[in-house]
């Protein structure tokens, strides 16, 4: 290796030259990544095919796992429900799992990478699960079926593999496309916000193949293609990913984060009797440009959380040793970390009602669907195939949203985004509202004309499933607003080198949106079959009170954006500073690693 003042000057004149990213990415050889050949547009079609069919092969799976807990595994209703929000959940929850991995030790690449392998074992096992004798259940009847306690055990193990595999490739998907984008070039950095809108886009590109064409296969050939389509889109997805590897930017890992953040809880409680400076310029930063944690710019100091700034007093004893002891003294970028986990904790937790709001598109308003007409002449519409109006809702509102309203809203605003991401987080939050109002009204017409005509033992009424469109529709423009809102919000206020685990927490909101609407279907089930009564969600809709679960999430929607409100007023957003580290490890120290890979 050569002396190390050259190989300074090597480094310094690499980072000076136009033709490589300043945002410490590197190339599929771990050499510094170029410009004219890697990331940006050039890259993204890959990651976004990859996410279109990852989709559709969530979505075709999961869009009608309702019916199929109900009729195939022979589910109460409830019960059904209930298991559906469960691993939904889990699906939301396992991506922090996937996000430690990437931003700890493996990176974005190989995370999405081994998580995917896993989720095409559990889509192969699901499809077998449904298309094998002695593994498929018996059934006499499309709706009457009986499946032993093996053959559940089966489709429960393919369905939670699924979620494990899921959850590497969720937190990260996102974020790895961001990273193609040089945050320090300016040209760059204007169409990451856009990236957001078209990757959203492609989501739902998958999810309108998914809840049309795979659900009517589901219904009308049989739950063996149902499920096997979507494992070669599954595969597809996979291959579409790797692809891509020549072209795409990588962010080295940067060490756990956990132990970073371990590290300021502890020095702030052990200095917890030290006085803070009244001049903050004396807290420890390194001299460099760049931060201690690879993969991450320094932080400005912020004035909240001040107790957290103790980890970063310097008393004469921090300095004894050569090195710093981090469970000692902690960098301000490294507490800055820390605090700006914590602020984002509040925003994530308004997610959360929002996220039960979204999970009546699978789960209930399927069930309320299933009692109207579903005739559309000699063709027999699935229910769950009414989400394919939040589809294109979806797919409607993100080119409005980004050709249209975003270029108005800038003159008026100034901002570059047209909306902050706050502001885009609120509208959708608004807009959920009126979806649960529709749903609820609906429902009230809907019972109405049961009771004036005396269908209670109607299976299905003659009140048209199309009338359901509007609480789709209005739950898709939420979804522009509101999530991606929250992807582009959690992907840019997030330490740099923990963007990954940032995306996993949004992703999290929607797994405790899933067990929050189990939880209520359980309380209210609870209370309202008291007496006797056939409750708001009995078995047979026709006797039930519905519209009641409907207006319960709308109250809780108009309290939860009364909270975001006061939370968004307190906010303030990050303010990175210098340039992104590739030279130096979590203690400190000089890694050589990009110095030789550079000389090759």
């Amino acid at each position: 290796m050569a002396d190390a003042p050259d190989t300074y000057n090597k480094i310094e004149t690499l980072e000076q030259e136009d033709v490589y990213t300043k945002d410490g990415t590197l190339d599929y050889k771990n050499n510094p990544a170029n410009k004219n050949t890697t990331g940006t547009w050039r890259a993204c079609p890959y990651i976004l095919g990859n996410e279109c069919c990852e989709r559709l092969a969530y979505y075709g799976m999961s869009t009608n796992l309702l019916l199929y807990f109900k009729y195939n595994l022979n589910q109460h209703s409830a019960t059904a429900s209930r298991n559906l929000s469960n691993w939904s959940g889990t699906c939301y929850i396992t991506p922090l799992i996937g996000a430690f991995a990437a931003d700890a030790y493996l990176g974005r690449y190989w995370t999405i990478a081994i998580f995917s392998v896993i989720y095409v074992f559990g889509m192969t096992l699901l499809t077998i699960s449904a298309s094998v004798t002695g593994l498929k259940p018996k059934c006499v009847s499309k709706e009457d079926c009986y499946a032993t306690t093996t053959q559940v055990a089966v489709t429960y193990v393919a369905l939670y593999l699924v979620a494990l595999g899921t959850g590497g490739i969720k937190p990260c998907v996102s974020s790895y496309g961001a990273d193609q984008f040089d945050d320090a070039d300016e040209k760059e950095r204007k169409h990451k916000s856009s990236f957001f809108n078209w990757f959203y886009f492609s989501i739902n590109i998958g999810a309108l193949i998914a809840s049309s064409v795979l659900v009517w296969i589901q219904d009308n050939v049989g739950w063996g293609w149902g499920f096997g389509i979507p494992a070669v889109a599954m595969a597809i997805a996979v291959c579409s990913f790797f692809s891509g590897t020549r072209l795409y930017r990588n962010q080295k890992p940067g060490g756990s984060p956990l132990t970073r953040i371990c590290q300021v809880i502890v020095a702030s409680w052990k200095k917890r009797r030290v006085d803070l400076p009244a001049d903050k310029s004396t807290l420890y930063e390194i001299r460099d440009n760049e931060s201690a944690i690879v993969g991450s710019r320094k932080l400005d100091h912020t004035k909240k959380f001040s107790f957290l700034d103790k980890a970063a007093v310097q008393l004469e004893s921090d300095h004894v040793k050569e090195s710093v002891d981090p469970w000692q003294l902690c960098t301000v970028t490294q507490v800055e970390e820390f605090k700006a986990i914590i602020k984002l904790l509040p925003i994530w937790a308004t997610g959360i009602i929002f996220s039960t709001v979204y999970g009546q598109m699978s789960n209930l308003f399927v069930l309320q669907g299933s009692y109207m007409d579903i005739n559309l002449n000699s063709f027999q519409i699935p229910p769950a195939a009414l989400s394919i109006f939040d589809t294109l809702s979806v797919i409607f509102w993100v080119p409005v949203y980004d050709q249209i309203l975003v270029p108005v809203a800038r003159k008026y605003t100034g901002n570059k985004s047209g909306l902050t991401q706050l502001q885009r987080m609120g509208t959708g939050l608004v807009i959920s509202i009126f979806a649960m109002l529709a749903a609820g009204i609906l429902e009230v017409v809907r019972l109405g004309i049961v009771k004036r005509n005396n269908y209670y033992d109607l299976q299905n009424m003659p009140m048209s499933i199309f009338w359901q469109v509007p609480q789709y529709f209005l739950i898709g423009c939420a979804e522009v607003f509101t999530f991606i809102g929250q992807l582009e919000f959690f992907y840019q206020q997030a330490p740099d080198s923990m963007r990954s685990l940032c995306s996993a927490l949004s992703l999290t909101t929607v797994a405790l949106g899933s067990y929050l609407s189990s939880l209520l279907v359980t309380i209210v089930t609870n209370i309202s079959t008291k007496g006797g009564k056939p409750g708001w969600i009995p078995d047979n809709l026709n006797h039930g009170q519905l519209q009641n679960f409907f207006w319960l999430l709308a109250i809780l929607s108009v309290l939860n954006f009364g909270v975001f409100l006061l939370i968004s007023r307190w906010y303030t957003y990050k303010k990175p500073v210098g340039t992104i580290s590739s030279k130096f490890k979590d203690n400190g120290t000089i890694s050589t690693e990009r110095l030789t890979n550079s000389e090759q």
